[in-house]
């Protein structure tokens, strides 16, 4: 039967796909809408499947933060480059993750994608995880949602966003909105391992402090020096490298003549937990050498 252009606009606005693809599906559905739809549909799950194995490590983060601002959600939505993770289409996808998180509460990633979705998105699918196959068939890419995190607050969530690519909640058990922004801001410049020194590991501890004894046997200054002395300079450094890792000890972004903990104590919030997000953070990325990849492109069609 003949397949009308209107038919392949309604079928273009439920899929997302391209005129000419949706014009097929038609044909050989003959006509059938819903069909056509499906048969799509399955089409987009094989070539997400195709794509699953190719390294997404660009992407954006993205917050919710519910109404009373004592509960937040962070996740990371990957994409292969960054052109598609400008795109409206995928950032609307990841933000729909994020509140859907919030919303939902899911345990894993897995049980993210099972999530349903609202309608109005601009492709047609039941669930997140239908939505980011539907995605991956559209753009031609592989995406995935690689992580997310839902924190409570007794007083209030700080949230901050850096751009696209960094992400920030601190998880406040006292003070108020503006100083829970100001950690969280301070949480996404300078990313502190810990909140305070007592939370860092001792075995990392232990680790730091043979480098630094190490470094004090070796230093010519310290010759001669008696024993109780060198265990004083090693124990400075440490101190001063846990500060540098832990967000108490670190000056303060917005003003770095006092530390955080100061500037809690005088703004009256204490600080339970945080967490950062930034895109790509130890995804292993493929190097690219552009010149050599020249190279052999000329050397191919010499041989061709």
């Amino acid at each position: 039967m003949a397949v009308t252009a209107e038919a392949v606009k309604i079928l273009r606005e439920r899929t997302g796909a391209g005129m000419m693809e949706c014009k097929k599906a038609l044909v050989e559905a003959n006509g059938d809408l819903d069909a056509a739809a499906e048969a799509m549909r399955k089409a987009g799950l094989a070539k997400a499947d195709k794509k699953a194995s190719r390294v997404a490590a660009e992407g954006v983060i993205v917050l919710e933060r519910s109404a009373d601002g004592k509960r937040a959600a962070i996740a990371e939505v990957n994409c292969e480059t960054d052109f598609v993770a400008r795109e409206k289409d995928f950032q609307n996808f990841a933000s729909a993750v994020a509140k859907v998180a919030l919303e939902q509460r899911p345990a894993d990633v897995a049980a993210l994608g099972e999530q349903a979705i609202a309608g109005g998105q601009s492709i047609e699918a039941k669930s997140i995880e239908e939505w980011r196959r539907a995605l991956i068939a559209k753009i031609g890419e592989n995406i995935s949602i690689r992580r997310f995190q839902i924190v409570e607050a007794p007083a209030v969530v700080g949230a901050y966003l850096h751009g696209t690519r960094i992400g920030a909640l601190v998880v406040m058990k006292s003070g108020d909105e503006a100083v829970a922004k100001d950690i969280a801001m301070h949480v996404a410049a300078i990313n502190p391992a810990r909140v305070t020194a007592s939370e860092v590991p001792a075995d990392e501890v232990a680790k730091e402090k043979g480098v630094f004894v190490e470094q004090a046997a070796q230093d010519p200054k310290n010759a001669g020096k008696p024993r109780e002395l060198l265990e004083k300079i090693v124990e400075g450094k440490v101190r001063k490298w846990l500060n540098e890792i832990t967000l108490m000890g670190q000056p303060f972004v917005k003003d770095d003549k006092q530390t955080v903990e100061q500037y809690l104590k005088k703004a009256g919030g204490e600080v339970l937990s945080i967490v950062r997000y930034e895109v790509g953070a130890g995804i292993e990325k493929k190097q690219e050498d552009f010149a050599e990849e020249v190279r052999k492109q000329v050397e191919s069609a010499k041989k061709a």
